[in-house]
């Protein structure tokens, strides 16, 4: 253990002052005048976010409140790749005398690590179990964890990570909640790693669900065939179209060539908040984001350890170095590994019922009425009672973890 060492978010100055003088030459397009945010980040949007961050931004009090939060760094070795620095938060349940669940929390992309912050009091503390153990690990080539060095780190090396984090803080059983690419984390620790060290998965992001086949699923294909679509459905699979025809360009740019739209987002903080804040707009549910709050989260982004470049590429690594895993990828979760899900009307890729109840032995499901792609940040108290409830007395995944009461395991730190 005496390798896991406490972490603080500590940026060179000399970083800063750089920031600063680019944002002071930054040159702007310009903008058709009946513009909006169909066309992209609009300009008016990206000239008061660039002053406000070169000018009043304080990136110093957003550092000094990020490290109130515990968090370390210890190295983490992946076959084929080397060790890897990893950076998570670390949040033990704050309840004397209570056993916690380990909870293994996965973000994506535009994501960081900032997305746990909310559900941190909310899983740890309060009066009402059941209370968790939260890790939340920056991911490879995010935040304040390594960069992957060479061509081939996919999820399924992600994966592997991760659970190694999970048994070196001595949680040899946990249970994740994933969205965007820790969704698709989640659920190959969930087939690699269940039901012995993975014991359940809640997913808020599904983006491989399908509708139900008669071959797999008979029940299912005849209640989805034959049944009309209700208004909620109807919503969501609008939203799905609307994000393949509209929303998907920056997938399609990131599979392929990562790194040509990486100099610019390594080089021009403007070309980087434009590029962040566009989806921060566009994936969530009227939340209202201070400027604070979008220039700290595309801060994590332009002080990284390897740059935003580096974030990028998990796009390219899932579509061109998985292909012996895309099966598996979409085929159902193991029935030993219990699955939840909780569904967001204005998430990016949004599903009926019916198609979630395809991924597996499904023992929670919740459709909420608002929110979007960031339920963690947008809705952190609905997301954190669907955990309580999927895993609390009563719930579909009670007692997976240790005995019934949860679980006393874990390295104090």
């Amino acid at each position: 253990m005496s390798d896991i060492k406490p972490y603080k978010i500590d940026v060179p100055q000399e970083k800063l002052d750089l920031l600063k003088k680019k944002l002071e030459l930054a040159t702007f397009p310009d903008e058709l005048e009946n513009s909006s945010w169909d066309l992209g980040t609009p300009l008016s949007e990206v000239k008061r976010l660039a002053k406000y961050w070169k000018d009043d931004f304080d990136w110093r009090a957003a550092e000094a409140k990020l490290n109130e939060v515990p968090q370390f760094i210890t190295s983490i070795e992946v076959e084929g790749f080397g060790p890897f620095n990893t950076h998570f938060v670390h949040v033990k349940c704050q309840v004397p005398g209570v056993k916690a669940i380990p909870l293994l929390f996965l973000h994506g992309w535009p994501g960081n690590f900032l997305e746990v912050l909310k559900l941190l009091p909310l899983l740890t503390e309060g009066k009402d179990g059941p209370y968790f153990d939260v890790v939340a690990p920056s991911l490879v080539d995010f935040g304040f964890t390594d960069s992957a060095k060479k061509v081939g780190f996919n999820t399924s090396k992600h994966a592997e990570l991760y659970h190694k984090l999970m048994a070196k803080l001595g949680y040899p059983e946990y249970v994740t909640q994933g969205g965007d690419w820790g969704s698709k984390i989640s659920k190959f620790l969930a087939i690699e790693y269940g039901p012995k060290a993975c014991k359940a998965a809640h997913f808020n992001f599904m983006w491989w669900s399908q509708p139900p086949k008669f071959t797999s699923n008979p029940l299912l294909w005849l209640q989805y065939n034959f049944q009309p679509h209700n208004e909620l459905d109807k919503t969501r699979l609008k939203r799905r179209e609307w994000f393949y025809a509209e929303g998907i360009g920056y997938n399609l740019l990131q599979q392929t060539k990562p790194q040509t739209i990486g100099y610019g987002l390594q080089d021009s903080p403007v070309a980087l908040l434009a590029w962040v804040y566009e989806k921060l707009h566009d994936w969530s549910d009227n939340y209202e984001w201070t400027d604070d709050e979008i220039l700290t989260w595309v801060s994590i982004y332009a002080f990284s350890t390897a740059g935003p470049t580096a974030a990028g590429r998990i796009y390219y690594m899932d579509r061109h170095h998985s292909a012996d895993l895309q099966p598996r990828a979409f085929a159902p979760i193991p029935s030993n590994v219990p699955v939840g899900f909780s569904v967001f009307p204005l998430d990016v890729v949004v599903w009926p019922l019916a198609w979630g109840r395809t991924e597996g032995r499904i023992v929670f499901e919740k459709l909420h009425p608002s929110g979007g792609h960031f339920a963690a940040h947008e809705r952190p108290e609905w997301l954190a009672g669907d955990l309580k409830e999927m895993f609390g007395k009563g719930g579909g995944a009670y007692g997976v973890v240790g005995d019934r009461n949860g679980y006393a395991g874990g390295a104090r730190l």
